[in-house]
Order: structure tokens, then C-alpha cells, then sequence
């Protein structure tokens, strides 16, 4: 499997990231609504399921994965811990700020609300809760992990942040 996995990655890399994104948002929403919020599978909303597929491969997979070459490519320090600690500083005070924006706002147009009411209520608690996980995973993604694996690895700790995504979209 993770031999396919490098091959579709090395052939077709925004694809395989886009379809990874799109899958493990998903499965992040499944998480928040069948093992946080207990639904159980008669009252799991698919359409809910199908809006976090869609924005993750959609929008934030290629987005992410065009931002991160470009971190890689614009940042470039001797010095790799101050270039650690420059990405870090770019993705938290520009990327995710925006594309909390973005995912909120579009959850709101694809559910049929308002996304200014949407960003009103949801937008500095998400943004806060941010704060608290992503630099540091962001951290050790930058130092550690290469280009082409970086979008999975935020995908894979996504699962859990997405499931809190999913709550506080979806709380009325």
C-alpha cells in the first residue's frame, strides 16, 4: 500500500494529495459524529460527511499542497532552525488564519447560511484552538518530515482537528 502510495505521489502529487485530503476529512467528520457526539449510524448525516469530503480535496489539499512548496521554496535559511521557526511563522500567521476563514465560510455556503454570521460565531474560538496545536505540529512537520509527506502528515494529526472543525461548524 504505502509503495502505490509513493508512486501515485511521485506521478500525480496534487491528485494523491487532493484524494488523500478529501478522505481523511471525511473520515474526521465520522470520528466527531459517531465517536464524540455518539449519533450512531441512523442519524449520521451524510451530507455533512460529504461537504468535509469535498472542501478537504477541493480546497484544502491542493491549497496546502501548493503552500508548503511554496514555504519550501521562499524560505530558505542557513540557519535550519530559524528556517523551522520562519515557515512555522508564516503557515500560522498567514495560511491558517486564512484558511479557517475559508473552511468556515464554506461550510456556510454549501449548508445555505451566512457565512458572516458563520465566522461571527465560529471564527476566534477555531482560530484559538489553532494556536494551541498546530504550531507545535507544524514544528516538528517543517524539521522532520520531507515536502511530499507533509500534506499526509497534517492530514493524519487533521483527523482529530477536523473532527473538531466538523463540532463547532456544525453547532447551531
Amino acid at each position: 500500500m504505502l509503495r502505490w502510495y509513493q508512486r501515485k505521489l511521485a506521478s500525480r502529487p496534487l491528485l494523491t494529495q487532493a484524494v488523500t485530503t478529501a478522505v481523511l476529512f471525511a473520515v474526521g467528520d465520522i470520528t466527531a459524529q459517531q465517536v464524540v457526539e455518539k449519533k450512531g449510524l441512523e442519524k449520521h448525516e451524510l451530507a455533512r460527511t460529504g461537504r468535509m469530503f469535498l472542501y478537504g480535496g477541493a480546497v484544502f489539499g491542493p491549497a496546502a499542497t501548493t503552500w508548503y512548496g511554496i514555504l519550501q521554496r521562499s524560505i530558505q535559511l542557513r540557519n535550519k532552525q530559524a528556517e523551522m521557526i520562519a515557515r512555522v511563522a508564516a503557515d500560522q500567521l498567514l495560511f491558517a488564519p486564512t484558511f479557517i476563514g475559508v473552511f468556515l465560510s464554506s461550510m456556510a455556503v454549501m449548508e445555505g447560511g451566512s457565512p458572516k454570521e458563520k465566522l461571527a460565531k465560529s471564527y476566534v474560538p477555531a482560530l484559538q484552538t489553532n494556536y494551541l496545536i498546530w504550531p507545535f505540529v507544524q514544528m516538528a512537520n517543517f524539521t522532520f518530515v520531507p515536502l511530499h509527506h507533509r500534506v499526509l502528515v497534517v492530514n493524519l494529526v487533521s483527523i482529530g482537528w477536523n473532527c473538531y472543525l466538523s463540532m463547532i461548524n456544525s453547532k447551531k
